[in-house]
């Protein structure tokens, strides 16, 4: 499984519906509105890597009011259950 996080720049009359309208695009799992430099965050989840020009180029950066992309593939996952394996001193409690 391929992971890409795309921030979003979107026109800020629509960011409702662009949000909406990319959570509907298949190979989109999340999109967050958040606070800072950009509008929204893309979670993009795929098989192949073609599959990422697929659904960001060709969907995500088409959908009417997206201003600007940028996309950052995620080379390996931490989650926390990994984070406090790797951190575990193997002491019992």
């Amino acid at each position: 499984m391929l992971t890409a996080i795309v921030l979003i720049d979107a026109d800020a009359a629509k960011v409702p519906e662009v949000a909406a309208a990319i959570a509907d695009l298949r190979g989109v799992s999340e999109v967050y509105s958040v606070t800072g430099d950009v509008d929204l965050i893309a979670v993009v989840r795929v098989r192949e890597h073609e599959a990422l020009a697929d659904v960001i180029a060709d969907k995500v950066g088409k959908v009417d009011g997206v201003v600007r992309t940028q996309t950052y593939i995620a080379f390996r996952t931490y989650s926390q259950h990994d984070l406090e394996t790797a951190f575990a001193l193997g002491l019992e409690d």
